[in-house]
Protein backbone atom coordinates (compact mmCIF):
# COMPACT_ATOMS: atom_id res chain seq x y z
CA UNK A 1 0.00 0.00 0.00
CA UNK A 2 1.43 3.31 -1.06
CA UNK A 3 2.00 6.23 1.23
CA UNK A 4 1.78 10.03 0.88
CA UNK A 5 4.67 10.30 -1.56
CA UNK A 6 2.87 8.02 -4.02
CA UNK A 7 -0.35 9.98 -3.57
CA UNK A 8 1.62 13.14 -4.36
CA UNK A 9 3.14 11.65 -7.52
CA UNK A 10 -0.20 10.26 -8.69
CA UNK A 11 -1.90 13.61 -8.12
CA UNK A 12 0.76 15.38 -10.18
CA UNK A 13 0.54 12.79 -12.93
CA UNK A 14 -3.23 13.18 -13.15
CA UNK A 15 -2.96 16.96 -13.23
CA UNK A 16 -4.76 17.40 -9.89
CA UNK A 17 -2.45 20.07 -8.54
CA UNK A 18 -4.72 20.98 -5.62
CA UNK A 19 -4.60 17.37 -4.38
CA UNK A 20 -0.83 17.35 -4.89
CA UNK A 21 -0.43 20.50 -2.80
CA UNK A 22 -2.76 19.13 -0.13
CA UNK A 23 -0.73 15.91 0.08
CA UNK A 24 2.51 17.88 0.24
CA UNK A 25 0.99 20.03 2.96
CA UNK A 26 -0.06 16.95 4.92
CA UNK A 27 3.47 15.57 4.82
CA UNK A 28 4.89 18.90 5.93
CA UNK A 29 2.38 19.27 8.78
CA UNK A 30 3.10 15.78 10.07
CA UNK A 31 6.90 15.89 9.80
CA UNK A 32 7.54 19.51 10.73
CA UNK A 33 4.73 20.29 13.18
CA UNK A 34 2.99 17.22 14.62
CA UNK A 35 5.99 14.98 15.27
CA UNK A 36 8.32 17.69 16.65
CA UNK A 37 5.74 19.25 18.96
CA UNK A 38 4.64 15.81 20.18
CA UNK A 39 8.23 14.95 21.15
CA UNK A 40 8.88 18.44 22.54
CA UNK A 41 5.85 17.99 24.80
CA UNK A 42 7.37 14.82 26.22
CA UNK A 43 10.68 16.61 26.83
CA UNK A 44 8.95 19.64 28.38
CA UNK A 45 6.86 17.49 30.74
CA UNK A 46 9.87 15.43 31.80
CA UNK A 47 11.86 18.59 32.45
CA UNK A 48 9.05 20.10 34.54
CA UNK A 49 8.87 16.87 36.56
CA UNK A 50 12.57 16.94 37.38
CA UNK A 51 14.30 15.01 34.60
CA UNK A 52 16.52 17.22 32.44
CA UNK A 53 17.88 14.33 30.34
CA UNK A 54 16.10 15.50 27.20
CA UNK A 55 17.20 19.10 27.77
CA UNK A 56 20.84 18.05 28.16
CA UNK A 57 20.59 16.05 24.92
CA UNK A 58 19.18 19.04 23.02
CA UNK A 59 15.67 17.62 22.71
CA UNK A 60 13.86 20.41 24.56
CA UNK A 61 13.19 22.21 21.28
CA UNK A 62 10.59 22.34 18.51
CA UNK A 63 13.32 22.14 15.86
CA UNK A 64 11.97 19.28 13.69
CA UNK A 65 15.41 18.12 12.56
CA UNK A 66 16.31 17.30 16.16
CA UNK A 67 13.31 15.00 16.55
CA UNK A 68 12.89 13.39 13.13
CA UNK A 69 14.08 9.83 12.63
CA UNK A 70 15.42 9.14 9.14
CA UNK A 71 14.04 5.62 8.82
CA UNK A 72 10.75 6.53 10.48
CA UNK A 73 10.31 9.55 8.20
CA UNK A 74 11.08 7.58 5.02
CA UNK A 75 8.67 4.81 5.99
CA UNK A 76 6.01 7.40 6.73
CA UNK A 77 6.40 8.94 3.28
CA UNK A 78 6.50 5.58 1.52
CA UNK A 79 3.89 3.62 3.47
CA UNK A 80 2.05 6.11 5.68
CA UNK A 81 3.37 4.59 8.93
CA UNK A 82 6.40 6.02 10.69
CA UNK A 83 7.77 7.59 13.83
CA UNK A 84 10.02 10.27 15.29
CA UNK A 85 12.93 9.78 17.70
CA UNK A 86 11.61 8.91 21.18
CA UNK A 87 12.57 11.45 23.81
CA UNK A 88 14.89 9.92 26.44
CA UNK A 89 13.40 9.89 29.93
CA UNK A 90 15.16 8.80 33.11
CA UNK A 91 12.30 7.70 35.36
CA UNK A 92 14.60 7.67 38.41
CA UNK A 93 15.02 11.43 38.12
CA UNK A 94 11.30 12.20 37.93
CA UNK A 95 9.70 13.73 41.01
CA UNK A 96 7.09 11.78 42.98
CA UNK A 97 5.84 8.35 42.03
CA UNK A 98 7.93 7.26 39.00
CA UNK A 99 5.06 5.38 37.33
CA UNK A 100 2.65 8.29 37.68
CA UNK A 101 5.26 10.85 36.61
CA UNK A 102 6.21 8.77 33.58
CA UNK A 103 2.53 8.47 32.67
CA UNK A 104 2.21 12.26 32.79
CA UNK A 105 5.25 12.59 30.52
CA UNK A 106 3.67 10.10 28.13
CA UNK A 107 0.29 11.86 28.23
CA UNK A 108 1.89 15.18 27.27
CA UNK A 109 2.49 13.96 23.71
CA UNK A 110 -1.12 13.12 22.78
CA UNK A 111 -2.37 16.19 24.65
CA UNK A 112 -0.10 18.40 22.53
CA UNK A 113 -1.63 16.94 19.36
CA UNK A 114 -5.16 17.47 20.65
CA UNK A 115 -4.31 21.11 21.42
CA UNK A 116 -2.83 21.50 17.94
CA UNK A 117 -6.00 20.06 16.43
CA UNK A 118 -8.10 22.56 18.40
CA UNK A 119 -5.81 25.38 17.28
CA UNK A 120 -6.01 24.44 13.60
CA UNK A 121 -9.77 23.98 13.98
CA UNK A 122 -10.05 27.50 15.36
CA UNK A 123 -8.06 28.89 12.41
CA UNK A 124 -10.32 26.95 10.04
CA UNK A 125 -13.42 28.50 11.59
CA UNK A 126 -11.91 31.96 11.08
CA UNK A 127 -11.10 31.47 7.39
CA UNK A 128 -13.71 28.99 6.11
CA UNK A 129 -15.81 31.74 4.54
CA UNK A 130 -12.80 33.22 2.77
CA UNK A 131 -11.36 32.30 -0.61
CA UNK A 132 -8.13 30.88 0.82
CA UNK A 133 -8.98 27.34 -0.30
CA UNK A 134 -5.52 25.82 0.11
CA UNK A 135 -5.18 27.13 3.66
CA UNK A 136 -8.60 25.70 4.49
CA UNK A 137 -7.47 22.30 3.16
CA UNK A 138 -4.30 22.48 5.23
CA UNK A 139 -6.26 23.26 8.40
CA UNK A 140 -8.61 20.35 7.76
CA UNK A 141 -5.66 18.03 7.15
CA UNK A 142 -3.87 19.30 10.24
CA UNK A 143 -6.92 18.69 12.44
CA UNK A 144 -7.31 15.15 11.13
CA UNK A 145 -3.63 14.26 11.39
CA UNK A 146 -3.25 15.59 14.93
CA UNK A 147 -6.34 13.80 16.21
CA UNK A 148 -5.33 10.58 14.48
CA UNK A 149 -1.83 10.84 15.97
CA UNK A 150 -3.22 11.58 19.45
CA UNK A 151 -5.59 8.62 19.53
CA UNK A 152 -3.06 6.32 17.88
CA UNK A 153 -0.51 7.10 20.58
CA UNK A 154 -3.11 6.46 23.28
CA UNK A 155 -3.40 2.79 22.24
CA UNK A 156 -2.20 0.84 25.31
CA UNK A 157 0.39 -1.18 23.40
CA UNK A 158 4.09 -0.59 24.12
CA UNK A 159 6.00 1.44 23.15
CA UNK A 160 3.12 3.84 22.54
CA UNK A 161 2.22 6.48 25.11
CA UNK A 162 -0.98 4.68 26.06
CA UNK A 163 1.00 1.77 27.49
CA UNK A 164 2.90 4.14 29.82
CA UNK A 165 -0.38 5.62 31.01
CA UNK A 166 -1.91 2.18 31.52
CA UNK A 167 1.16 1.02 33.45
CA UNK A 168 0.57 3.77 36.02
CA UNK A 169 -2.74 2.24 37.10
CA UNK A 170 -1.72 -1.42 36.90
CA UNK A 171 0.01 -3.38 39.65
CA UNK A 172 3.74 -3.87 39.17
CA UNK A 173 3.31 -7.48 38.00
CA UNK A 174 1.06 -6.38 35.13
CA UNK A 175 3.33 -3.44 34.31
CA UNK A 176 6.19 -5.90 33.93
CA UNK A 177 4.15 -7.86 31.39
CA UNK A 178 3.64 -4.70 29.35
CA UNK A 179 7.38 -4.12 29.40
CA UNK A 180 8.06 -7.70 28.28
CA UNK A 181 5.78 -7.50 25.24
CA UNK A 182 7.32 -4.22 24.05
CA UNK A 183 9.57 -6.11 21.61
CA UNK A 184 6.42 -7.37 19.88
CA UNK A 185 4.64 -4.04 19.95
CA UNK A 186 5.21 -3.24 16.29
CA UNK A 187 3.75 -6.60 15.21
CA UNK A 188 0.75 -6.16 17.50
CA UNK A 189 0.07 -2.72 16.04
CA UNK A 190 0.30 -3.97 12.45
CA UNK A 191 -2.20 -6.71 13.26
CA UNK A 192 -4.50 -4.27 15.05
CA UNK A 193 -4.48 -1.93 12.05
CA UNK A 194 -6.17 -4.65 10.03
CA UNK A 195 -8.99 -5.23 12.50
CA UNK A 196 -11.98 -3.34 13.85
CA UNK A 197 -10.02 -2.69 17.04
CA UNK A 198 -7.94 -0.02 15.32
CA UNK A 199 -11.02 1.63 13.89
CA UNK A 200 -12.73 1.68 17.27
CA UNK A 201 -9.74 3.06 19.17
CA UNK A 202 -8.34 5.49 16.59
CA UNK A 203 -10.31 6.13 13.40
CA UNK A 204 -13.78 6.46 14.93
CA UNK A 205 -12.91 8.95 17.72
CA UNK A 206 -10.53 10.87 15.43
CA UNK A 207 -13.23 11.23 12.76
CA UNK A 208 -15.85 12.20 15.35
CA UNK A 209 -13.79 14.99 16.86
CA UNK A 210 -12.63 16.15 13.43
CA UNK A 211 -16.26 16.68 12.43
CA UNK A 212 -16.89 18.41 15.77
CA UNK A 213 -14.01 20.87 15.32
CA UNK A 214 -14.77 21.59 11.66
CA UNK A 215 -18.56 21.80 11.79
Amino acid sequence: MGGPIFDFINALASGNFMAALATLGAMAVLLFICFPIHEYAHAWAANKLGDDTAERMGRLTINPFVHLDLVGSLLLLAFGFGWAKPVPVNTYRLNGNPKVAFALVALAGPVSNILLAIGFGFVYQLIKTSDIILLEYLCIIAVRINLFLAFFNLIPVPPLDGSRILAAVLPDSMSDILHQIERYGFIILILAMNTGIFSGLVSAPANFFTRLLLS
